[in-house]
């Protein structure tokens, strides 16, 4: 091999051939951003434990009075603004000052479109814990986090006040976009009642019964799951049109409503457990009522170009709780185990990657 050829084949690929250079060091470039995903992650949580962006504002500060508010040291965080520079949080305008960008803002636990719980929840190490042996899953189909702390996830979290709250906002944030979305992509004119099956702190249900003033509304969910509820319920002005019912899903469903809707519910358990709810609700389903599923459904196919995080979220429920996402097909399948049909199947594309899910009895 003469020198030319061995230069020219250095790393394992021909570096003649610019194209096939530029792949490979894309596909490096991939490698190596994932794998710096997870401290990325930790550099957010820190940033929310620290108060940067509230201290910051919505002007110039510098890194030496953001530490001095912060009760940290200048030096470490200019380190740490830089590192948010860098994941297009901040910008740094002249050396040592910096400002806020849009995505940044998002972390600032003042503003009403903040995902700082959402941070929060999904860095706190409990819900990493499990992710340590996802391996493990992928082999044997356990819920590793029971084996972890020796409970299930919803035990464990009973168990912990603050981070039970947290939990709480964190579901309330990822579901601003439905709430907004949802009241206009669907018909509730034709019905008097709905049903918030794990409705949580009543966000989405909220946003629904704002835009439809004749419609009355139930939240059903746990007596953990509806602590926030009254204060949101207040906040709507809706405390005369909606109920808030605590009980558990897996016993009984309350029944005098014609629409039943579940967001986000039915991907957190096995498909045992999802016909079981959904039978409860087909028990106390009107001839003329109807639930309504609100999910992710996947494709058959990975399409790459829409998938997001929808893969990555199909794995925490398969560490932490067992559930899965599901194809449309495997949707079909739940719904008929439980006495349901499926009527329609449409995407929210305000509320990307959420579809409805509408279902009669069959």
């Amino acid at each position: 091999m003469t020198t030319d050829t061995k230069e020219s084949t250095q790393g394992g690929r021909d570096t003649r051939d610019p194209q096939g250079a530029q792949d490979a060091q894309d596909a490096q470039d991939l490698v190596m951003q994932l794998t710096f995903g997870g401290l990325a992650a930790q550099t957010l949580r820190a940033a929310i434990r620290l108060r940067v962006m509230e201290l910051i504002g919505e002007g110039e500060r510098t890194a030496a009075d953001v530490a001095a508010e912060a009760g940290a040291l200048p030096q470490a965080m200019t380190r740490l603004l830089r590192a948010l520079t860098s994941l297009g949080l901040l910008r740094e305008h002249t050396a040592g000052s910096f400002s806020v960008t849009p995505a940044g803002a998002l972390l600032d636990s003042g503003r009403p479109d903040a995902l700082t719980s959402l941070v929060r929840l999904f860095t706190e190490p409990m819900a990493l814990r499990a992710w340590e042996h996802l391996d493990d899953s992928v082999r044997t189909g356990d819920i590793v986090f029971d084996t972890v702390f020796g409970k299930d996830f919803f035990s464990h979290l009973k168990e912990l006040p603050d981070l039970s709250t947290v939990f709480n906002a964190a579901m309330s944030q990822a579901t601003v976009d439905t709430a907004a979305a949802l009241p206009h992509a669907f018909d509730f004119g034709r019905f008097t009642t709905v049903t918030d099956v794990g409705g949580g702190n009543g966000t989405l249900l909220s946003g629904v019964l704002s835009a439809h003033p004749a419609l009355k509304g139930v939240v059903y969910d746990t007596e953990e799951g509806l602590a926030q509820a009254p204060a949101t319920l207040e906040r709507q002005g809706l405390t005369t049109r909606c109920s808030l019912v605590a009980g558990d899903f897996f016993r009984s469903v309350p029944g005098g409503a014609d629409l039943y809707l579940l967001k986000s519910v039915v991907h957190d358990w096995t498909d045992e457990q999802v016909v079981t709810i959904l039978t409860h609700c087909r028990e106390v389903l009107p001839p003329t009522g109807r639930v309504l599923i609100v999910e992710p459904v996947l494709p058959e196919v990975v399409d790459t170009t829409t998938a997001g995080l929808t893969y990555l979220g199909d794995l925490n429920m398969l560490v932490n709780v067992g559930g899965r996402e599901r194809t449309r097909a495997e949707f079909e399948e739940v719904l008929r185990a439980a006495g349901l049909s499926l009527v329609s199947v449409t995407a929210l594309p305000q509320a990307e990657p959420f579809c409805l899910i509408e279902a009669t009895a069959a």
